[in-house]
């Protein structure tokens, strides 16, 4: 394999010092502009590299941010990227992205590798199984900043930008129950995260408030895959007394549901009204279009991002106690309106 080119090997082909070479190539003023004209196409020629990683660890700083993810195959994830993407490139920062599939373990593998990484900061949603955020630890003595969004546990080391999720789920029930729907079920992700347990609270109270019965078979705890969606249908079915409306926590999975719904016979929303969850491109290709809640994917990457930058060039204190509390919004269309 060819050497890599060192800024030695430069000096010695134009006969100046190293400290010379060193300097034009980054642009000191101290250097006159021909002979940085002549360095720089020497180097160009020569097929120099500069060695970012030994200059950043000089600086202490790699002016990389690490962002892990569930899963990278999700709309909503896609946009929150996109908002990430968009700050971070605007502020000379890279963004290492992982995603750890929804198992804790990969999430600790892919923390480990951010900090092998030397990351300046830390965003980060957490899997569907992690319970405790001990595999941070590493960040938290440093002093590394993080911020999960979300998918978030209360904790005191770090911020956390998400929704009203138990608001959002009371909303999205209490449309349903004003359009007629009696017996409502809700189909969501692992209660161990906080964004399907503050869901489905919401849907409990939105029943309790309206005197409706919230019976045990009405909860559906899944992954919320396209599988899981069809599986319910079939569930459904074979249910002596099936609901009239249907809360989903995820567009992606109520689309599928809704799909084999019909296929079966079942006119939406006349036998059953559904609402999901995300607002994913997806809830207004499906015919009828599916009632939702919105939710602010690529504000939400903007904000953590910036907040995290901002953090790390000292114009903001990450409030390590801080909720960010970003607005949601019901959109109504036509799985849910029902001609009362």
């Amino acid at each position: 394999m060819e050497k890599d080119v060192t800024i030695y090997d430069i000096a010695k082909l134009l006969q100046l010092s190293p400290a010379t070479v060193s300097r034009a190539l980054n642009d000191h003023p101290a250097i006159n502009s021909n002979t940085k004209v002549i360095i720089a196409s020497k180097a160009k020629e020569m097929g120099y590299r500069s060695n970012m990683f030994a200059s950043n660890l000089r600086r202490q700083r790699t002016s990389t941010i690490g962002v892990i993810v569930p899963r990278l195959d999700s709309a909503f994830m896609s946009t929150v990227l996109a908002g990430m993407e968009k700050v971070a490139n605007e502020a000379n920062y890279n963004l290492i992205i992982s995603q750890s599939l929804e198992s804790f373990k990969k999430e600790v593998a892919n923390t480990k590798t951010m900090f092998d990484s030397r990351v300046d900061g830390l965003l980060v949603s957490l899997a569907s199984d992690t319970e405790n955020l001990d595999h941070f630890n590493t960040f938290f003595r440093k002093g590394i900043p993080m911020i999960l969004f979300d998918r978030v546990i209360e904790q005191k080391n770090c911020t956390n930008i998400v929704i009203d999720n138990v608001k959002a789920g009371y909303e999205a029930t209490a449309h349903l129950i004003d359009q007629g729907c009696r017996r409502i079920m809700h189909i969501t992700g692992s209660i161990k995260r906080n964004v399907y347990a503050d869901r489905l609270k919401g849907y409990r109270l939105a029943l309790m408030d309206h005197g409706l019965e919230g019976a045990d078979e009405l909860v559906k705890i899944t992954n919320l895959t396209r599988e899981d969606g069809v599986q319910a249908a079939a569930d459904i079915q074979q249910m002596n007394s099936p609901p009239d409306g249907l809360f989903v926590a995820s567009d992606f999975c109520a689309v599928s549901c809704m799909g084999a719904l019909m296929q079966a016979g079942v006119s939406i929303p006349d036998d059953m009204a559904v609402v999901g969850f995300n607002d994913d491109p997806v809830a207004q290709v499906i015919q009828p279009s599916l009632t939702t809640i919105h939710y602010p994917g690529q504000e939400m990457g903007e904000i953590a991002a910036q907040s995290l930058i901002n953090h790390l060039n000292g114009l903001l204190r990450i409030n390590t106690t801080n909720t960010i509390l970003l607005n949601y919004e019901l959109i109504v269309r036509k799985s849910s309106q029902r001609h009362l």
